[in-house]
């Protein structure tokens, strides 16, 4: 299994917040929270995607 592509992938972070925001709101959580938490969520996938994806260009262009 290749972990980088994996967690690098925008269907899994919208999976991750699609999963955590119910269940934060099944639990009584206010609104508010719920969505700073998930805005949290999408950020920190958005920064990892950068970094694995720009570290993968960057490994490729070294080989060149």
């Amino acid at each position: 299994m290749n972990w980088k592509e994996k967690i690098s992938s925008r269907k899994l972070w919208a999976a991750v917040a699609g999963f955590i925001t119910p269940l934060l709101l099944a639990f009584g959580v206010s609104s508010e929270t719920v969505m700073h938490v998930t805005a949290v969520i999408m950020a920190g996938g958005t920064l990892i995607t950068y970094i694995l994806v720009q570290g993968n260009i960057d490994a490729n262009k070294e080989e060149d």
